[in-house]
């Protein structure tokens, strides 16, 4: 789908983006926000996607990976940290520390041999908390793996008509933002109904920065 913002504008948008921050004690990420029209969250079909963008936009994001004995020795062979099914029993479906595994990272990976039988182990709360595991297959590349989750933005329609994903940082190049920033926005606007028609404004913005207006 071809992009309705100019290149020229969209560029001049991440230089003032970056020019006019101030210097943090911690690492800023890059969002962008979207705000839809002509759309009604109660007939209209609320849609779902998720894309990997093609530089790591979250590269401090921390993974949990549960794993089968094969990933487990796959893991350890290159210094990734796991948990087993016994790790997770011992929680016992209680509901605070599950959570509190839960709040310890920000994304799962489990072996796709023990994924089905995770929720009878600890219950819903991992689904509820929105940190249901991506399945990883024997024999793929782990720190590839990783790297995907890091990578990939979720876009999920739900009660308000407005949304916002990281799609980078601020020390990444302007390049990689642009970027980016370009492959996420023509996703996005891929999912909608009428596409660019249904798009109201889009900005992007650091953590702490002032909103730069794209669309």
């Amino acid at each position: 789908m071809t992009s309705k913002i100019p290149p020229q504008h969209m560029q001049e948008c991440i230089t003032a983006m970056l020019k006019n921050r101030q210097e943090r004690k911690f690492k800023e990420s890059v969002d962008l926000q979207l705000n839809l029209k002509n759309y009604d969250c109660q007939k209209d079909k609320r849609f779902s996607g998720s894309l990997r963008l093609p530089n790591n936009c979250r590269p401090r994001m921390n993974v949990g990976i549960i794993a089968d004995l094969v990933l487990e020795d796959a893991c350890k062979k290159i210094g990734v940290a796991t948990m087993n099914m016994d790790d997770l029993k011992k929680l016992n479906k209680n509901k605070k520390l599950v959570k509190k595994m839960c709040g310890q990272y920000d994304s799962f990976l489990a072996s796709d041999s023990v994924i089905k039988t995770i929720p009878r182990v600890v219950g819903p709360h991992m689904n509820r908390a929105g940190k249901f595991p991506s399945a990883i297959n024997a024999g793929e590349d782990i720190k590839d793996k990783i790297l995907e989750t890091q990578s990939t933005v979720k876009f999920q329609l739900k009660k308000v008509l407005c949304l916002g994903t990281c799609v980078g940082h601020a020390e990444m190049t302007e390049e990689e933002i642009r970027q980016n920033v370009n492959m996420a926005i023509n996703y996005f606007v891929s999912l909608l109904k009428k596409n660019w028609q249904n798009l109201k404004s889009a900005y992007i913005k650091t953590t702490m920065g002032k909103p730069q207006r794209l669309y």
